[in-house]
């Protein structure tokens, strides 16, 4: 994404005098089709919106045309990647602040790591937007390969509370801003019957859980002749997953693979029950979408889900995730459709704490704090601060 500008130019401006119109998005662009890339598009228009010039400097630059050929060969490919990336970091000169979105292990050091070094000696305010589900085992066991680098960020952001707590625990304070979802691009549509249509839309990786969803659908079969399953997404294991199902014969599963986020809706529309299984997560977009547009959720107790679901009331969770689990699940809600219907009622109205509209003020209060915070005097205080902390916890 190029720089993106808005009809005015507005700026942002506080009690201390720090003036905010310019913001860097250090982020995956939507080349790579995941909740960072999603998330980090949907920031970047609503500060557009708002009158924030927006600079998108992307961890994953598109190469020349007759250099695509390199991103067959894995090594060369990383090697070109970084050497275009970081080249393109020096486009955070401009930036009044620099948001940098974050993963964990060597995607830590891949991608941020270059940005917060780069927003450190452009002298650029930094705010490190982690988003990562494994942040507990990164902080355990990384040590010096990301501690040192996260006290360069001059203010930490999560998107939920499950995450803050897992920084608290290392000695770290992150802010907490919820994920943002555009209501306006779902269609809510309220279930007068749920049928067994289901949808699972997680890349296919093993932490996902998709081979459960199959094998659990295949167990729902035997009863309901007449389910289907639409398996969004693509990954590594999604050979093996096809393979599977053609081994098994199981009908009416269809695999779409990459869908772009503005063909989601659709495919939302036309199921009843989105299922989620995943063993590693924190706050999944795809289901704030599903809630959105009106599905009943039935989920593995992962990382923020539980919040997101209101401890079940505003979906099923599972407390084990094995596909006989699952396929119970979705019986459930099938021989009891008001009991999914409520469910999916209360989902659609607690997403709207998701929007732009509630998480604006906590984005720009965290840019303006990130820009105090790296004053030189804050930065002694800071650091001081976190010694103290690490010395005790």
């Amino acid at each position: 994404m190029p720089t993106v500008h808005s009809a005015e130019t507005r700026n942002l401006t506080v009690n201390q005098g720090v003036e905010i119109d310019r913001v860097a998005i250090v982020a995956p662009n939507l080349d790579i089709l995941g909740g960072q890339g999603v998330q980090a598009f949907s920031l970047a228009e609503a500060l557009a919106k708002d009158g924030i010039q927006v600079d998108f400097v992307a961890v994953n630059p598109r190469f020349p045309k007759g250099l695509r050929w390199v991103r067959r060969i894995p090594l060369l490919r990383t090697l070109l990647n970084q050497i275009f990336y970081t080249a393109s970091l020096l486009r955070l000169r401009d930036a009044d602040v620099v948001h940098i979105f974050s993963a964990s292990y060597w995607s830590f050091m891949l991608a941020p790591l270059p940005a917060l070094i780069a927003a450190k000696l452009f002298s650029k305010p930094s705010v490190l937007n982690y988003h990562s589900g494994e942040a507990d085992d990164h902080l355990r066991n990384w040590g010096y390969r990301v501690h040192p680098w996260l006290r360069l960020a001059d203010r930490i952001v999560v998107p939920s509370v499950y995450l803050q707590q897992t920084f608290r625990r290392y000695g770290y304070h992150a802010d907490v801003v919820c994920n943002v979802i555009d209501l306006d691009a779902f269609t809510y549509r309220q279930r007068v019957s749920i049928k067994p249509r289901l949808l699972s839309n997680r890349n296919l990786e093993s932490h996902y859980g998709v081979d459960k969803i199959l094998k659990a659908f295949a167990i729902l079969k035997r009863s309901y002749p007449q389910a289907t399953l639409t398996v969004a997404g693509y990954g590594s294991q999604e050979k093996s997953l096809r393979q599977w199902v053609a081994a098994e014969g199981i009908s009416d599963i269809q695999f779409v693979g990459r869908i772009e986020p503005e063909l989601m809706p659709a495919l939302y529309n036309r199921s009843d029950i989105f299922i989620n299984a995943s063993s590693i997560d924190n706050q999944p977009i795809s289901i704030l979408e599903a809630f959105a547009s009106g599905l009943t959720v039935i989920s593995t107790p992962i990382g923020d889900i539980p919040n997101m679901m209101g401890e079940g009331e505003r979906g099923l969770l599972l407390e084990n995730g094995d596909p006989s689990s699952i396929a119970d699940a979705v019986r459930t809600l099938l021989e009891c459709p008001s009991q999914g219907q409520e469910l999916a009622r209360r989902a659609r109205a607690d997403v709207e704490r998701y929007t732009w509209a509630q998480v604006r003020d906590c984005w720009i209060n965290a840019y303006h704090s990130a820009a105090a915070a790296h004053r030189p005097d804050n930065a002694i205080n800071r650091k001081a601060k976190f010694d103290e902390t690490t010395t005790h916890s």
